[in-house]
């Protein structure tokens, strides 16, 4: 079944690292909640006849500074033109500065039945180097908070590779992380992206990102301490207690389709992709006053379906079925680069059996580039 995103384009202030599109100015927040619902309205026909929804994520940006009149608006719209199943997965990214008691009763009321909460860090300077929102003491107090309020589905987020003189910070992040005891952990490497202000720091000699090996040895010892605290990795990023996995991040991993909502939302139907403008105002105006989605629609070939499903299945712990690649998306790559793969499993960086290519510990570590590798040209 089909899942449903909506893009809440708003924070309290930038964080260093993020390259998402937002806004901190929230003059536009209510204007921009009609234009969602209006746009559910408007597309309520991408998924097919009356389709019925498995999962629902409100990502951002930061949903967790939306009302609860505000949600009640959203979720009144979303069952006015779609099914949602009765088990359906209903995630909010939140941050730990918002998860105050008041706010977390109304969460709890809500229809939100996961959170996936931004803590990043437990170091109190590395959050401020990162210009985040909340304290090193808020970060563990809003997950317990959410745990008295009922919550049990919950993620939390941690960020690794921040500049540091060891590894001793970030073994102390992730003692902090397990003593909370979520199911789910999402754990990415820092990424310096050109247009964030770390990026312009970077330009002009100001920061300085930790080499490429400290970061490897970071992630390593972090699929050390998942496995020996219980956690499955299940995709390059992604960790779950068994049976815990984000079924909305894994069907979007699998290539089922969804619908995006709001400003810099994708959505993808199967055949193709559509993006939708990142452009606050001028999405507001389009749909509210023009009764229309500026968004741009790209048709997907077999080589772009081919290429997509390498980059996704390669992060996963299923890896890439190499047998469905060949006859479903006409890409051989068992004749086509067998020299290739055999390298692979010579080298320790993947598995091949049954026609699944698994990238190991190692090959995890270069999954970016054994992709890159295996892509198809445009034909």
């Amino acid at each position: 079944m089909p899942g449903l995103y909506l893009h809440i384009p708003f924070c309290k202030q930038a964080c260093h690292y993020c390259d998402f599109h937002f806004s901190t100015s929230m003059g536009l927040k209510s204007r921009l909640v009609d234009a969602l619902v209006q746009e559910l309205a408007l597309r309520h026909g991408y998924l097919g006849s009356n389709p019925t929804l498995n999962t629902i994520y409100l990502g951002g940006g930061t949903p967790s500074l939306l009302t609860a009149a505000e949600l009640d608006q959203l979720f009144e719209a979303i069952h006015r033109h779609f099914q949602v199943a009765a088990d359906a997965e209903i995630t909010l990214e939140a941050n730990p500065d918002d998860l105050m008691p008041a706010k977390v009763r109304e969460l709890a009321a809500s229809p939100v039945n996961r959170l996936s909460i931004g803590l990043q860090s437990f170091h109190e300077p590395h959050l401020r180097l990162m210009n985040r929102a909340h304290s090193a003491t808020e970060s563990a107090a809003a997950v317990r908070l959410a745990q008295e309020a009922g919550f049990e589905n919950i993620s939390i987020d941690l960020i690794y590779g921040i500049p540091a003189p060891d590894h001793t910070l970030w073994e102390q992040d992730m003692a902090a992380a397990f003593a909370l005891d979520v199911p789910h952990l999402s754990c990415y490497a820092l990424t310096i992206e050109p247009g964030t202000v770390f990026g312009h720091r970077q330009a002009k000699g100001k920061f300085r990102a930790p080499p490429d090996e400290f970061v490897a040895q970071q992630f390593e010892l972090l699929l050390t301490q998942m496995r020996a605290h219980g956690y499955e990795q299940y995709e390059v990023s992604n960790f779950c207690r068994p049976g815990r996995e984000s079924r909305h991040n894994s069907a979007y991993w699998r290539g089922v389709p969804y619908l995006g909502i709001g400003p810099s939302a994708h959505s993808f139907d199967g055949h193709s992709r559509q993006y939708t403008l990142a452009n606050n105002p001028e999405y507001v105006r389009a749909v509210l006053e023009r009764g229309e989605v500026p968004a741009t629609v790209e048709q997907l070939s077999a080589t772009d379906r081919a290429n997509e499903y390498l980059m996704t299945s390669l992060r996963t712990a299923g890896g890439c079925d190499l047998a469905y690649l060949r006859d479903a998306l006409r890409v051989d790559l068992l004749t086509e680069r067998a020299a290739y793969l055999q390298r692979l499993q010579t080298d320790g960086l993947a598995t091949l059996q049954n026609n699944l290519l698994i990238l190991t510990d190692q090959g995890k570590l270069l999954a970016d580039h054994i992709t890159l590798e295996l892509f198809q040209a445009a034909k």
